[in-house]
């Protein structure tokens, strides 16, 4: 057969039943055997970002390897920003490229990029093929890089001769990958140290990242959890992967993190940290974060502990055979749980005390996190929601509850703008059966609304919930703060104006489209919405401008200074680490908002 033709009896043999991608020259080889494929659905995206960003979604959502393919030149270059997303997220991607006939690279010939190079830094591996016979074991170990281990994009270049060439197939093909060895499990040395800690500790705190849920650990964390006692707080990449609804959950800490959590990890004597890399968005000023907590850091990837915070107990390992063991070598050992009553009254009283809610707006608009509370509580926790990245991202991880993992989907390390409506249709493509939104910003929505189209096309009724408050919001936010309200470049339409006009724009590419003005038709907005399920539905929220996301920690700024919309006060200052829960509680009181002027949504 042809390379090309090995390319998709390649994907077959892999299990790869969708692909996102849009033809071009350099890999119109491909798309022939692909129109004849039983098994591989083609997904026609509008712009190879969305492609990118729906394997993503895919991926996310299922926990399979997500597929997108793209030609050569500027179609391959339209992949890096979600190819960079997908890096820093640790999601199983595989990125197929076509490529100028290999005679002709370094010719600068037409559409000739080189994709290998550029993306070096942002793939955990890629592949150039000169070979046709080097089709099968290319894409087989494609495929095992990005699924194992840490999970990440792979690149596999096709110059477009290659895929014309014959070749004879053969599968499985034998796979060549020399020092690519995972450990997924925890040395028992270090397993047992961690134990002796946890058993000494006063102060405990899990800190759980997305490993957990890319290892499939939650249940593993939950027994380890109910047999501990320990209180958890669990990242922006890391929600779902243990109940909100669990007392023992704190929410989710950093930068726009509840009180509660980021006070459980400032005052904690031992962090206990799995699948999570103490991004700068958690830790804020590294040197004041969590001072007099020592560490047990379990992360499959070796690079990532002691990075940033030295571990005392180092464990390389799968978060779900660390947190398996963990609590196999508790039972089977002389020690204990830790006797921490007092703690978990100390910790659940900062949940109580500073509950999520939000300030009414002074101009009778709607409140974005009214929209966003209310979307969860109507839709409830077996949905899948998608966001883009900004105010609607932070307020989406605060007012939506979580209780199930891969049910919440967003770009966390690269912050990408233009991830929520592809990735949407990834999930949707991926969970047919399962309700699928996408919590948008109109900037993010701009970016690539037109995947809607796809959509349509392809029978994918995604649900949007568009956060319409004309502007950069996020932007505007810091600039309100730290730039004296000067608005440089950040409003995109005129309060009252509709540019454009979401509804209309919606309704033109096959999409249903509601427009939200009054916060009495929020709620039978979002039900009008769940009764259609034959094509795309757009509600487009009209909500304040001025509205903010609390909590706040400043970038760069100490954990110890929440901003709770008062300006910096500091909350967990190293002066009171030795003082009672009561002394706390008057600082506390201290540092908040009036009660009555929050909505109280406990």
């Amino acid at each position: 057969m042809t390379g090309a033709q090995a390319i998709v009896r390649s994907l077959e043999e892999l299990g790869a039943d969708v692909v996102f991608g849009l033809p071009g020259g350099a890999v119109l080889p491909l798309y022939d055997p692909i129109y004849s494929s039983e098994k591989v659905r083609h997904v026609l995206v509008r712009h190879e970002q969305g492609a990118g960003h729906a394997a993503t979604g895919y991926a996310q959502a299922t926990g399979k390897v997500g597929v997108c393919i793209a030609t050569s030149g500027p179609g391959a270059t339209n992949l890096v920003t979600p190819i960079a997303d997908a890096n820093l997220d640790s999601v199983p991607m595989v990125a197929i490229t076509g490529q100028v006939g290999h005679t002709l690279l370094g010719t600068d010939a037409f559409q000739e990029a080189d994709i290998r190079g550029i993306t070096m830094p942002v793939t955990k591996h890629n592949f150039m093929i000169t070979d046709p016979n080097m089709i099968p074991a290319a894409l087989a170990e494609a495929f095992h890089l990005a699924s194992t281990g840490r999970p990440g994009p792979v690149l596999v270049d096709v110059p477009k001769d290659i895929q014309n060439a014959e070749m004879d197939f053969v599968w499985p093909p034998k796979m060549n990958l020399p020092g690519y060895k995972p450990v997924t499990t925890g040395h028992p040395r270090q397993i047992n140290e961690a134990i002796k800690l946890i058993a000494k500790a006063e102060k405990p705190c899990l800190y759980i990242g997305g490993g957990v849920i890319k290892a499939e650990a939650h249940q593993e964390l939950l027994d380890f959890v109910e047999y501990t006692g320990i209180p958890v707080v669990t990242t922006l990449m890391g929600l779902g992967s243990f109940p909100d609804s669990h007392p023992l959950h704190m929410g989710m800490p950093g930068m726009h993190g509840s009180v509660s959590a980021v006070g459980t990890m400032q005052r904690s004597d031992l962090l206990i940290t799995i699948g999570a890399r103490f991004d700068d968005r958690v830790t804020g000023d590294v040197d004041s974060f969590a001072p007099h907590a020592k560490v047990i850091h379990a992360d499959i990837d070796p690079a990532e502990i002691s990075k940033i915070r030295t571990a005392d107990v180092p464990i390389v390992g799968d978060a779900k055979e660390v947190l398996a063991d963990m609590l196999a070598a508790f039972k089977g050992s002389k020690h204990n749980p830790p006797d921490i009553s007092e703690w978990v009254s100390y910790v659940s009283g900062l949940k109580e005390k500073f509950p999520r809610g939000w300030d009414e707006t002074t101009d009778g608009s709607i409140a974005p996190q009214y929209v966003i509370n209310t979307l969860s509580k109507e839709v409830g926790p077996d949905a899948i929601y998608c966001a883009g990245v900004g105010q609607h991202q932070m307020w989406s991880a605060q007012f939506i509850d979580f209780e199930k993992p891969r049910t919440w989907l967003n770009s966390g390390g690269a912050g990408t703008m233009g991830y929520s409506v592809p990735a949407a249709m990834g999930a949707k493509a991926g969970c047919p059966d399962k309700e699928v939104w996408a919590v948008d910003g109109d900037g993010c929505f701009q970016m690539t609304n037109q995947e809607l189209v796809t959509c349509a096309v392809e029978g994918f009724p995604i649900k949007v919930a568009l956060i319409n408050n004309g502007n950069l919001g996020m932007v505007r936010q810091w600039q309100t703060l730290f730039y004296e309200g000067r608005y440089s470049n950040t409003k995109l339409r005129e309060q009252g104006e509709y540019m454009p006009d979401f509804v209309g724009l919606a309704e033109a590419m096959g999409c249903v489209a509601i427009r939200v003005t009054k916060e009495e038709d929020v709620l039978p907005a979002i039900r009008k919405a769940r009764e259609i399920n034959d094509r795309p539905v757009v509600i487009d929220f009209i909500v304040g401008q001025d509205a903010q996301v609390w909590p706040m920690v400043a970038a760069g700024h100490s954990n110890t200074d929440i901003e709770y919309a008062l300006g910096l006060r500091p909350l967990f200052d190293e002066d009171s680490a030795g003082e009672s829960p009561a002394a706390i509680d008057v600082a506390i009181d201290d540092n908040a908002n009036d009660a009555a002027k929050r909505k109280d949504n406990k």
